[in-house]
C-alpha cells in the first residue's frame, strides 16, 4: 500500500469510501424507481454547483456536484433534492407524465423506492462481511472463562475459571465473541450475568471495567470489559450460505451497538465528543487505508451500515423521515397535509445542517493540539 502525507491519505480514503457508498445508495433509489415505472429527473453525486454531467435518453441528468457529502435522486414531480412534491409541476403534467411522477404513486411504491437506498447500503455491508467470513472463517469459542486478565471485573465479582456465561442482561450468549457486543458499549456500568457452574445457574451483577482502548494512531475509545479470556479458540470454515447468515448477524450487531451509542449520547452517558462527522470520517478512512486494503474494505462495510442507520432515523429530509410520513399516511388513510410536511422538512433540514456544523467543528477541534 502506497503511503501519502496524512492529509492527502485522508482525502483519498474519504473519496474512496464515500464515493462508492453514495453511488450505490442512490442507485438503490434509482433502480427500484425505474423498475416501478417512476421517472428520475436528476441523479446527483454531491450537492451544489454541477461540475460535470450528461443527460441520458430517458431524460435523467447524471451529475457530479461540488460538495461531496452525499447525493440524491430527484424524481419527476419533485420540487427539490429531498423529494418534496411540487404541486405546480404535477399540475402542469399530462396524464401520461403524471403516471410516472413519484408523488402520484401508490404508498407501497413510494415506500419501496425510499427504503431501497438504505437497503442497498445494508447489502453492500453484507456482501463485504460474507466475503470475509468465506475467506477467513469464523472464530469459534465457548463462552467459558479460561483465564482472567489483570484487575478483571468478573473475578472481582466472584466468577471462577470454568464458569459458563449463559446470558448478559437477558441476552442469550452462544459464543465467546457474543460477550464483547453485550459489554463493550457499557464501560463502568453494571450488567447482570447468568452463570452456569457445576450444572447450576445463578445471577451475578458485575461492574464492568472502563477500559481506554488506543490504536496505533492514538485514537481512544472507552469500552466495557469483563476481563476474561476463553478456554479454547478455533477458526472454522464456512460456506456461502452460512457466510451470508453470519454477515447479516454481524450487520445487526453493529446496528444494535449504534442504537445503544446514540441512546447513551442523548441521555448524557457518553460525551458528544464521540459523535463523528465528515472530518473525523476522512481521518479514519486515511488511517484504515494506510493499514491495507483488507482493513479499508472492512471499514467500508462498517460505514455502510452507519449510513443505512443514519438514513433510517425518522428525521424529515432523511429516508427515515419520508418513511415515517408514509407510516402516518397508512394509519390515517390520507397523507399529511402540505403545510405540515413543509414545516417538518424545514425543521428537519435545519436540524441536519446544525448537526453537521456541530460535528464538523467538533471534529476539527478534536484534531487540534489546543487543549490536549
Amino acid at each position: 500500500m502506497f503511503q501519502f502525507p496524512p492529509l492527502i491519505q485522508s482525502i483519498i480514503g474519504f473519496l474512496l469510501l464515500i464515493g462508492p457508498l453514495v453511488v450505490l445508495h442512490e442507485l438503490g433509489h434509482y433502480l427500484v424507481a425505474r423498475w416501478l415505472g417512476v421517472k428520475s429527473d436528476v441523479f446527483s453525486i454531491g450537492f451544489g454547483k454541477e461540475l460535470w454531467g450528461w443527460t441520458d435518453k430517458r431524460g435523467t441528468r447524471w451529475r457530479l456536484a461540488a460538495i461531496p457529502l452525499g447525493g440524491y435522486v430527484q424524481f419527476a414531480g419533485d420540487g427539490n433534492a429531498v423529494s418534496q412534491t411540487d404541486e405546480d409541476k404535477i399540475g402542469a403534467m399530462s396524464a401520461e407524465e403524471r403516471s410516472h411522477a413519484f408523488a402520484t404513486q401508490p404508498l407501497w411504491k413510494r415506500a419501496l423506492i425510499v427504503a431501497a437506498g438504505p437497503v442497498a447500503n445494508i447489502l453492500v455491508a453484507v456482501v463485504i462481511f460474507a466475503a470475509f467470513f468465506m475467506a477467513f472463517g469464523k472464530i469459534a469459542a465457548p463462552p467459558v472463562i479460561g483465564e482472567f486478565g489483570e484487575n478483571a471485573a468478573a473475578q472481582a465479582a466472584g466468577l471462577k475459571l470454568g464458569d459458563r456465561i449463559v446470558a448478559i442482561d437477558g441476552a442469550k450468549i452462544e459464543e465467546f465473541p457474543d460477550i464483547a457486543e453485550r459489554v463493550a458499549p457499557y464501560p463502568g456500568q453494571e450488567v447482570t450475568l447468568v452463570i452456569r457452574r457445576d450444572g447450576q445457574e445463578f445471577e451475578r451483577k458485575v461492574r464492568l471495567q472502563d477500559f481506554v482502548k488506543r490504536d496505533k494512531f492514538g485514537n481512544e475509545t472507552h469500552i466495557g470489559l469483563l476481563g476474561i479470556r476463553p478456554t479454547t479458540i478455533e477458526v472454522i470454515e464456512v460456506g456461502p450460505v452460512k457466510a451470508v447468515a453470519l454477515a447479516f448477524e454481524e450487520s445487526w450487531g453493529i446496528v444494535r451497538t449504534l442504537t445503544v451509542g446514540l441512546k447513551q449520547i442523548i441521555t448524557g452517558e457518553r460525551s458528544l465528543d464521540e459523535l463523528g462527522g465528515p472530518v473525523k470520517t476522512a481521518k479514519f478512512s486515511g488511517e484504515q487505508l494506510s493499514l491495507g486494503w483488507l482493513s479499508f474494505v472492512s471499514f467500508i462495510g462498517f460505514i455502510s451500515i452507519n449510513l443505512a442507520f443514519i438514513n433510517l432515523l425518522p428525521i424529515p429530509t432523511l429516508d427515515g423521515g419520508h418513511l415515517a410520513f408514509y407510516a402516518a399516511e397508512a394509519v390515517r388513510r390520507r397523507p399529511v397535509d402540505a403545510k405540515g410536511q413543509e414545516w417538518a422538512f424545514r425543521t428537519g433540514l435545519a436540524f441536519v445542517l446544525a448537526l453537521m456544523l456541530f460535528v464538523t467543528i467538533n471534529d476539527i477541534a478534536s484534531l487540534l493540539p489546543i487543549g490536549k
